[in-house]
């Protein structure tokens, strides 16, 4: 097995080192990076202006990191009379971590849909709840939550910007090298590399590979774009990956 990372640093990292570590050969292709979101300078004041119980959504560790940046460098901390809720275990302990406040998260799959089914979730009539997200985020979480009677605001905390490679040159290299093993933990980074890869190199590589993905509905997408043999990791957490490889 040859492996082919693309997810972004440090994550992409620390996964090649470990799969290195284990003897596992693996090589490193992120396919994006991130820089601060355009909101961060907003979020520490929207976030003292919440009423107790009102609602805090974290959907991703990106959005831990650079919310807590912005929420030090003002001399602040992260309120203590707010509900705080993350897409799925990572985010949440991360969250946790640095503040020492509750959080609650869905135990196993790191989705929107999962997350919607907690009980506490159900009916938000008068609450106000913020959405840390990057940029280009889903709408189905905050589209809900307004239904159950929430008033959503939404807040970039990072920024995606797409890594551009020479496709050819790509593609050619890592067919030499025998990769034949994809780990790719977003749809817009699945996207990205199908693009990225010539027509000619995809059925003659490419979807010939075997692809582990993050989520059901990743995996649904994989499908569409031409993949037979899909392996799901029971979270985007870099253990979590390395177990369905073994």
């Amino acid at each position: 097995m040859k492996i082919l990372v693309m997810r972004p640093s440090p994550a992409g990292e620390f996964l090649v080192n470990k799969l290195r570590a284990i003897g596992q050969i693996a090589y490193y292709m992120p396919l994006i990076h991130f820089s601060p979101g355009c909101d961060l300078p907003q979020l520490p004041h929207a976030l003292m202006q919440l009423n107790i119980g009102d609602l805090v959504f974290i959907m991703s560790q990106h959005s831990v990191h650079y919310a807590d940046s912005v929420i030090g460098n003002s001399g602040l901390q992260w309120p203590s009379h707010l509900a705080y809720y993350a897409i799925g275990p990572a985010s949440g302990l991360a969250l946790s971590r640095i503040s020492s406040l509750a959080v609650c998260y869905p135990k196993n799959t790191a989705i929107s849909e999962t997350l919607l089914m907690l009980p506490s979730l159900q009916k938000l009539d008068g609450k106000q709840a913020l959405i840390l997200r990057g940029n280009r985020g889903r709408k189905l979480l905050g589209n809900e939550l307004e239904e159950r009677g929430a008033k959503v605001n939404y807040y970039e905390c990072y920024h995606r910007i797409p890594v551009y490679y020479d496709g050819n040159k790509k593609s050619t290299q890592w067919q030499q090298a025998g990769i034949d093993t994809l780990i790719v933990t977003s749809a817009e980074m699945l996207e990205q590399l199908y693009t990225l890869v010539p027509h000619e190199y995809r059925s003659l590589w490419l979807l010939r590979c075997c692809l582990v993905v993050v989520s059901e509905r990743l995996a649904i997408l994989a499908q569409k774009l031409g993949w037979s043999t899909i392996r799901l990791a029971e979270s985007a957490d870099n253990d979590a990956l390395i177990r369905v490889l073994k």
